[in-house]
C-alpha cells in the first residue's frame, strides 16, 4: 500500500508560482510512475502531467508545457509540481497519485491517491 500526501496549495495572483509536493509512504511493488491530476469546479479531473521514476521521464498536457515541472527527490521519497505563470484556467484541486507506468501525461493505474490541495489563482 501506498500513501501519498500533498500540500503546498494555496491563493496566487495570475502570473505567480506554487510549488505542490507529494509526499509518498509505503512500498507497492511495481509503481513506478507518479501524476498530477487538477479538477476544477463543474469539471472532469484531468491529468496533468506524469513522471517515470524509473529514468525520470515526464510528460505534460499541452496547456500546461513550459510552465508545469514535475521532479522527484528519491531520498525524500517527495514528488513536486513547480508551476510557473500561474492562470485562472489553473485553478482547482491537484492530486497526485501513483501507478505503474505514465501514459502520456496520465499516470496509468492510479491505485492510490492523495486527498488534494487547493490552487486558487486570481485574474
Amino acid at each position: 500500500q501506498l500513501q501519498l500526501v500533498e500540500s503546498g496549495g494555496g491563493l496566487v495572483h495570475s502570473g505567480g508560482s506554487l510549488r505542490l509536493s507529494c509526499a509518498v509512504s509505503g512500498v507497492t511493488p511495481g509503481y513506478h510512475a507518479i501524476g498530477w491530476f487538477r479538477q476544477a469546479p463543474g469539471k472532469e479531473r484531468e491529468g496533468v502531467s506524469c513522471i517515470d521514476h524509473r529514468d525520470g521521464t515526464t510528460n505534460y498536457r499541452g496547456s500546461v508545457r513550459g510552465r508545469f515541472t514535475a521532479s522527484t527527490d528519491t531520498a525524500k521519497r517527495t514528488d513536486y509540481l513547480q508551476m510557473i505563470n500561474l492562470k485562472p484556467e489553473d485553478a482547482g484541486v491537484y492530486y497526485c497519485a501513483a501507478g505503474p507506468e505514465c501514459r502520456g501525461w496520465v499516470v496509468a493505474g492510479q491505485d492510490f491517491w492523495g486527498q488534494g490541495t487547493q490552487v486558487t489563482v486570481s485574474s
